[in-house]
């Protein structure tokens, strides 16, 4: 089933209208997008990446550029205003775009398997738990959109994907039994996929990096790192290199008391055994 596109929700464009706003003020002080980085110290890409509303602008450097750029407050008025993370759909958009084009994606889970190995039953099980329930409609489009997303692990040139999962999530019996030892083969299947490290932290394990959370670390095709940190009630890139760099260190700690890839195969082989 080919998944429909849902429509954009209407405040996914507010970055990109900030941006906007950013890039007329800009061509009206007479600036190029370098002489801008120039004065505000910052990268020629950051203004780039703000003017296409794929970067968000923060509130200091808003304020340096109403200075700069004689704005009177626009830019920050408008940095002040933009939804809140929990009315922001926008960030699951943006998180999908920049999946599709990055070169490395490392990704922490400890509630459920992530959208990227996930089999079509196992996506469905999970969609129905959601409270308030979605219809069979949105069950069904949203599920096979989550399948839509694993081609970038068969394309010619996939990126570099590392998974570190929490071994009590192989045991969630979500969906019942078929679906359980439906998504263990494919997680076997999947430890075959040369661009793929898969490892899974023992319940045994008296050390754990993760205890506050899931997290995606990604690098970009420019070599920008970003992290992804998506909760109960919203989700948030994380873009400041000092954040980004204590999720990295975390994730390397999370990688050394994981099982290798070749235990955590053994892992999944026995768990397919004792079905």
């Amino acid at each position: 089933m080919s998944a429909r596109r849902p429509p954009r929700p209407k405040n996914l464009t507010s970055m990109k209208m900030l941006g906007k706003q950013l890039c007329t003020a800009r061509r009206a002080a007479g600036h190029t997008q370098s002489a801008l980085a120039e004065l505000v110290r910052v990268d020629e890409e950051t203004i780039a990446s703000i003017e296409q509303g794929r970067r968000a602008l923060k509130p200091d450097l808003a304020a340096v550029l109403d200075e700069i750029l004689q704005t009177k407050g626009m830019l920050s008025a408008g940095v002040a205003n933009l939804p809140e993370i929990d009315q922001f759909p926008m960030w699951a958009e943006l998180y999908m775009e920049h999946e599709r084009e990055a070169i490395a994606l490392s990704l922490y889970a400890n509630q459920v398997l992530p959208g990227l190995l996930q089999t079509l039953a196992y996506a469905e099980a999970v969609l129905r738990e959601r409270v308030p329930a979605y219809d069979t409609e949105e069950v069904e489009t949203k599920a096979a959109a989550r399948i839509e997303r694993q081609e970038i692990l068969r394309r010619k040139s996939p990126p570099t994907v590392s998974f570190v999962i929490w071994e009590p999530v192989l045991h969630l019996a979500i969906g019942g039994p078929e679906v359980q030892t439906e998504q263990l083969r494919h997680l076997r299947a999947c430890t075959e996929l040369p661009c793929m490290a898969l490892q899974f932290l023992p319940m045994a394990s008296r050390s754990h990096a993760g205890l506050n959370g899931p997290f995606v670390l990604l690098e970009t095709p420019d070599h920008q790192h970003l992290a992804y940190i998506e909760g109960q009630r919203g989700s948030q890139w994380v873009s400041d290199a000092d954040e980004v760099s204590i999720l990295a260190r975390k994730y390397a700690m999370l990688r050394a008391q994981a099982l290798s890839p070749l235990e955590s195969r053994g892992l999944l082989d026995r768990l397919l055994g004792e079905q």
